[in-house]
């Protein structure tokens, strides 16, 4: 997700964070002086809904404009399959569990 504050904030009139948390606490949400630079320049790992949905009344926006999807990041992320034939095969690896010979010895 990309965290597009700063630019809906921007469409408003709104340049500086200050006057942005000045109008967020006259809607009835006081973010703190550390916690606003995370929210302006960047993307904050948390954020309450309460405060979302306050965010997007000063702004006059919904939240999908402030949360951007990106989907091109979450298929980086998966995982790549180990090997091409396994990722191609129909059948599933079967697994042979080893009884009776310790850990400590070497493979036969």
């Amino acid at each position: 997700m990309r965290w597009n504050l700063r630019m809906k904030a921007a469409e408003r009139g709104i340049w500086k964070s200050t006057e942005m948390r000045r109008q967020l606490a006259a809607a009835g949400v006081e973010i703190s002086a550390g916690k606003m630079p995370a929210l302006w320049t960047g993307t904050p790992s948390t954020i309450r809904l309460d405060d979302l949905d306050v965010i997007c009344v000063v702004l006059d926006c919904d939240p999908t404009a402030l949360l951007i999807r990106e989907p091109d990041k979450v298929a980086a992320r998966r995982p790549q399959p180990q090997q091409a034939a396994s990722a191609t095969s129909d059948t599933p690896a079967v697994v042979t569990p080893l009884f009776g010979r310790p850990r400590s010895e070497p493979p036969l």
